[in-house]
């Protein structure tokens, strides 16, 4: 199975935006975790909470665990596939910026306050702002999040070719059976 690139106007409609409410709830959830990584591993806490922020997304086929929990999903747009570690990282970059500031010697905590407010607010305000609710992350990494059930009614998203190969591989030994 190879890839499709999808571009606006090719007879594919636009995706619809997921519900704020349901993106903050996930978001806050993984923000849950990260903190309980932080506090639960010791000196390489913060160095744990800032891995798991950055590679969430891609954790459970373009789905963090909080996403899976709020039924949203972190897609690819040109492929409309799952988001790869790579787009997941590049998404959550600014996030992961918030957390590279408290590790900063003597304004550690202040900064990790002052990056929150100012890059959290400018994420927000984006997300709330743009008609599909691209975030400065997700115009980096050409994603956006997506309602998983929405998202179903309107077509399957492209499959990984690991679970094609296996989908192929049952199918040949049924038909030979």
């Amino acid at each position: 199975m190879t890839l499709k690139l999808v571009r606006p106007g090719d007879d594919q409609p636009e995706l619809p935006k997921a519900s704020m409410f349901l993106r903050i709830g996930a978001r806050g959830f993984d923000l849950g975790i990260a903190w309980l990584l932080f506090q639960g591993t010791g000196p390489a806490g913060i160095v744990m909470a800032l891995l798991y922020i950055l590679f969430a997304d891609a954790m459970i086929y373009g789905q963090s665990i909080g996403k899976k929990l709020f039924g949203v999903k972190a897609i690819f747009l040109p492929t409309r596939a799952p988001v790869r570690h790579r787009d997941s990282v590049l998404r959550n970059a600014p996030f992961g910026l918030v957390i590279i500031l408290f590790m900063m010697p003597d304004l550690g905590f202040k900064a990790f306050i002052g990056g929150t407010i100012v890059i959290g607010g400018i994420e927000a305000f984006k997300a709330w702002r743009h008609p599909q609710g691209l975030r400065l992350g997700d115009l980096w990494a050409q994603t956006q999040v997506v309602d998983g059930k929405v998202q179903a009614g309107q077509g399957e998203l492209v499959r990984p070719e690991a679970e094609e190969a296996r989908a192929a591989g049952r199918a040949n030994k049924e038909s030979e059976s």
